[in-house]
Parts: structure tokens; C-alpha cells; sequence
């Protein structure tokens, strides 16, 4: 009876060990970001960007300056003489791209 038991045991085990292994092997695995993913600019300026700038780009936003000068502060950041700091974006891992995007989307709320 123990030769029954001991090995009505281990047969238990492998099915575990099996159906583990096989839910592992067939359970979906979330998408990874890739470069080619869509960047949205207005979803970023409204989680990082409307505290500072407001919800029309009305504050510390000049847009008579060029693209290039604006991705530029994006990118590499801007101390006024008074605080607060514009950080340096290009640190935090936004692309010249996503910045010109950011640009582009600033200007067209901007009142």
C-alpha cells in the first residue's frame, strides 16, 4: 500500500508540475513599447506639462520662438531668473521627436 501511495504522489506532482509549466507557456504577455509606438503629446503636456504651463499653454510659453529654440528647451531645460525651472526632458528619456510634438501641440492651444 505504501508503493501505491508514494507513487499516486508523485504522479500528482508531475501533473502539477506540467499544468504550472503549461500555464506559464500559454499565459498572455503584455505588448512591450517599442520605438515605433505613438507618442501623444496632448496626453504627455496634460500629466507633465499643464502644471507649470497651464491648460492653454498660456504661462511660460513663448511661441514667437522658433521650433528649433523650443525643442531646444525641452530637450536641455531653462533657469529664469525665478523659479520654477524648466527641467531638461532629453535626461528623462523624450526624444528630439516628441518634443517637436510637444512643441507643435503647445502652439496649437496656445490662446
Amino acid at each position: 500500500m505504501r508503493f501505491t501511495i508514494t507513487r499516486l504522489m508523485s504522479l500528482a506532482v508531475a501533473v502539477v508540475a506540467v499544468s504550472l509549466f503549461a500555464v506559464l507557456l500559454l499565459a498572455p504577455v503584455p505588448a512591450r513599447a517599442t520605438v515605433d509606438d505613438q507618442f501623444d503629446a496632448a496626453s504627455t503636456y496634460k500629466t507633465k506639462c499643464v502644471a507649470c504651463h497651464g491648460p492653454a499653454a498660456d504661462k511660460r510659453f513663448d511661441k514667437t520662438q522658433t521650433d528649433e529654440q523650443l525643442v531646444e528647451i525641452v530637450m536641455k531645460g531653462k533657469k529664469p531668473e525665478k523659479p520654477p525651472n524648466m527641467p531638461a526632458y532629453g535626461e528623462k528619456g523624450v526624444t528630439a521627436e516628441q518634443a517637436k510634438a510637444l512643441v507643435d501641440y503647445m502652439k496649437s492651444i496656445k490662446q
